[in-house]
């Protein structure tokens, strides 16, 4: 459950001295870890005014230290910095479906309980599984609590993450967990499939009945049906596509793409978008998405693509979430071609795409390098005004002409 990046100006960044590329030098290494002890002195008084105990705070704060490469995968999750062919290359690898489907086999009878419980299909829980922890094989070795710490003073989110190290400290209380094995990813998300710690606070389950919600151990049963509590809890529907690739018609109206236009699967047929391989099933109002722009693979996407939202807000995880379960249950590969060509723009070039853009008169609704629906919208907007194909795709062609 990576946390989608909501890149701001640094300001008063504690920490602005430190690039956002290559390796972070010793003076300020010196300085950061000082910077943070003094922090954790300021914290300790919130955390205890918040009902941590003295105890506890000490259990898990004593002994922290700064980790300059948690800042830096901040800056360059693989969602966000990736094309989405490169991404799904490796998300939805062979190796990745064949560990998925010996997955599916192995803990079949866990599964056929957890999708009865909670009604979540279970290959979109082994998907996430698999895109989050391997199946569990690499779940995180970085600590929850220093992590956190570390993003609380020195990220661009720092009420967000001090939020999350409290709720990590509200799990250690309760016992789950030793502050030792408390261990995940860069963001503070752990175990088999990377809950955060208020994800984990308000909808984890102890579905073996031991007494402990165990999400980090070796047997994977509470931290699966986890995830099915968790997308239950959103509105998951049993049975229901999160998505299918489509293929569109010539003269397609570009205007037409993008989330905010909903039309029923029969509606979508009218104007010409078939299923590129069998039928579109029924599954909702459903929108047409273009993550690679006109010359990539075509989709419709229904209400539980949403859902997978809630899980991570990148388009390319929930395409490949949605995707790797299909190919776990036989389904086909995408079918259409990539535009390889491309390459992603940098963080600077996404800012400085946006901030042309408003300046051209098309809203991109900020300049914080996430290439959100406004920003879509402007690009699509401002290809309409210069004759091209107005697909919204935030290629290095539309900034160039917009310099």
């Amino acid at each position: 459950m990576i946390v989608a990046a909501l890149v701001q100006p640094v300001g008063a960044d504690p920490v602005a001295r430190i690039p956002r590329h290559g390796v972070v030098r010793e003076d300020v290494m010196v300085a950061s870890q000082t910077g943070l002890q003094d922090w954790v002195a300021g914290f300790r008084l919130r955390a205890q005014a918040d009902g941590i105990s003295a105890q506890t705070l000490d259990d898990a704060l004593t002994g922290i230290t700064f980790l300059p490469q948690v800042l830096d995968r901040d800056l360059h999750q693989n969602e966000f910095t990736k094309t989405i062919w490169d991404y799904l290359d490796k998300a939805v690898s062979d190796d990745r479906i064949a560990a998925g489907q010996k997955a599916l086999v192995k803990f079949g009878p866990l599964l056929t309980q957890i999708e009865a419980r909670y009604g979540v299909d279970r290959q979109v829980v082994v998907a996430i599984w698999g895109l989050e922890s391997a199946y569990g094989q690499v779940r995180g070795d970085i600590s929850t609590v220093g992590a956190l710490a570390t993003l609380a003073y020195a990220s661009r989110r720092a009420g967000f993450f001090e939020g999350q190290l409290i709720a990590a400290l509200r799990i250690l209380q309760a016992g789950n967990v030793t502050p030792a094995r408390m261990q995940g990813s860069w963001a503070g998300a752990m175990g088999h499939t990377q809950f955060m710690p208020s994800s984990f606070l308000d909808l984890a389950v102890d579905f073996d009945g031991d007494g402990r919600r165990d999400i980090w151990g070796d047997d994977p049963g509470d931290a699966l049906a986890s995830t099915a509590a968790f997308l239950a809890r959103w509105g998951w529907h049993r049975g229901q596509p999160w998505g299918v690739e489509v293929v569109l018609p010539a003269g397609f109206d570009y205007a037409l793409a993008g989330e905010i236009v909903h039309k029923s699967v029969a509606e979508w047929a009218a104007l010409g978008v078939k299923a590129a391989v069998g039928a579109v099933p029924e599954g909702g109002p459903a929108s047409v998405l273009l993550p690679g722009g006109a010359r990539g693979a075509a989709f419709l996407i229904f209400p539980n693509f949403h859902v997978l939202e809630h899980y991570n807000t990148a388009d390319a995880y929930v395409i490949a979430v949605g995707h790797l379960g299909d190919r776990i249950m036989g389904g086909p590969a995408i079918q259409a071609s990539w535009p390889r060509d491309l390459r992603a723009l940098t963080f600077d070039e996404r800012v400085e795409l946006q901030a042309r853009l408003t300046a051209a008169g098309f809203d991109a609704g900020g300049a914080d390098g996430r290439i959100g629906p406004l920003t879509i919208a402007a690009i699509r907007g401002f290809q309409g005004s210069v004759g091209l194909v107005a697909d919204g795709f935030p290629s290095l062609d539309v900034l160039i002409r917009l310099r």
